[in-house]
């Protein structure tokens, strides 16, 4: 080979070689990068890059890298403070707005996902975070947690017993939904099946038009609702039936909890009575007078059949003789929904979109991914949902 061709086509090599190593390390500072903005929202420090990038290089899945960003000096505090309250947010308002204070029950999710509670507790659980005493917290303010958002919630916040701080008795806790700024937003006024709907919505990602359901037994059905609205019986039938015939079955598990409040509904505060079923449960009973009356907070699942068996009802609890889950009590019936495929998607649904922007259900790539790695993953971990933050950062770390 002549000279000069060796001497060309040798220095062609070597700037192949030379901008392959560029690029490489370039393309790791690019995931890392943009895994610690998409988790924490806030610009990484030099050292927690190139710390994350070497954890790319030994870990080309990302998910070292970005557990990393999670417990990072420069990210921790921005990740439960900004990230996860801002995930949480929507679920505590019926509006589902995102900029709303900080109250118990986001504290609570970020305490939760902080600490790596299994997070189907948050349906169920006795668990509250506060601060270290919680000797400020109040039943009918939420100047508290109002004041406390502006600390570092990632070494603040403390888990307690939501019965020793808010007085419930153990068996009338539920986790978030017995929260104060959930009885609030959803026990407030009305007949209490507000709560059922947004449960449904926020931690199973279904709404009640989704599971319409009229071929359910029609027992349950509260004497307010017509059976034969603008005088068709026909609407409530093929109508009406669908949601209520399981909703009524299940929202009287809410039988004894209201939100009291006398003119000033921001000074108002959860009430549970025990054996005493709030006047809300019994309202309009000149409707329909054979209509069901609540009689206490049992409840029966009539979803578990039928169509909306698909959302995986997976508690071994008590069933009547026709397979129909039944229990007594709002924490029973948090337990019932949280043991589903439904719950569990939905976590990893709602933190896809979060991080990745996008839905998992829009691409065949994102579902395989979700059902064959991030769902097991999540499920393995024992529910804790910074497993799940992790997966879904590293799999849209970019390219």
């Amino acid at each position: 080979m002549h000279q000069k061709s060796y001497r060309f086509l040798l220095s062609i090599g070597l700037i192949f070689i030379f901008s392959q190593t560029v690029l490489g390390g370039d393309l790791e500072r690019r995931q890392a990068k943009r895994m610690h903005d998409r988790l924490t929202g806030v610009p990484a420090t030099n050292s927690d890059i190139n710390a994350m990038e070497t954890l790319l290089l030994g870990d080309a899945s990302g998910k070292s890298a970005a557990s990393y960003a999670i417990s990072s000096a420069s990210g921790a505090a921005s990740f439960y403070n900004v990230t996860i309250k801002n995930f949480a947010a929507p679920w505590t308002n019926e509006e589902q707005d995102v900029f709303v204070p900080l109250n118990d029950y986001t504290a609570t999710v970020i305490g939760m996902v902080r600490d790596g509670i299994d997070f189907r507790e948050i349906l169920y659980g006795d668990i509250i975070y506060t601060d270290s005493t919680a000797s400020n917290y109040s039943n009918t303010s939420n100047a508290y947690y109002e004041a406390m958002e502006s600390q570092d919630l990632s070494a603040v916040l403390q888990q307690q017993t939501q019965s020793s701080v808010t007085g419930l008795p153990v068996s009338g806790t539920a986790g978030a939904i017995t929260t104060r700024a959930a009885a609030r937003a959803f026990f407030v006024d009305g007949t209490n099946r507000t709560m059922i709907q947004f449960t449904m919505r926020n931690h199973l990602c279904i709404d009640l038009e989704q599971i319409k359901d009229v071929s359910r037994a029609t027992d349950k059905v509260r004497q307010d609702v017509s059976r034969s609205p603008g005088g068709d019986s026909r609407i409530y039938q093929n109508n009406c039936v669908g949601c209520h015939a399981g909703m009524d079955g299940l929202d009287s598990a809410y039988a004894y909890y209201n939100f009291e409040y006398s003119t000033d509904v921001e000074s108002g505060q959860l009430s549970y009575t025990p054996g005493v079923v709030q006047a809300k449960h019994l309202i309009n009973s000149s409707v329909f007078p054979s209509g069901h009356i609540n009689t206490d907070d049992s409840w029966i699942n009539y979803w578990r059949n039928g169509p909306n068996a698909y959302l995986g009802w997976n508690h071994a609890g008590e069933f009547d003789s026709k397979g129909n889950a039944t229990g007594t009590g709002l924490k029973s019936m948090g337990v019932e929904l949280a043991h589903t495929d439904a719950f569990v998607q939905c976590q990893v649904d709602k933190v896809f979109k979060a991080v990745c922007l996008r839905d998992p259900n829009n691409y065949a790539t994102d579902r395989t991914e979700r059902d064959s790695n991030m769902i097991p993953d999540f499920i393995s971990s024992g529910y804790d949902m910074k497993q799940v933050f992790s997966d879904t950062a590293a799999w849209c770390k970019g390219s």
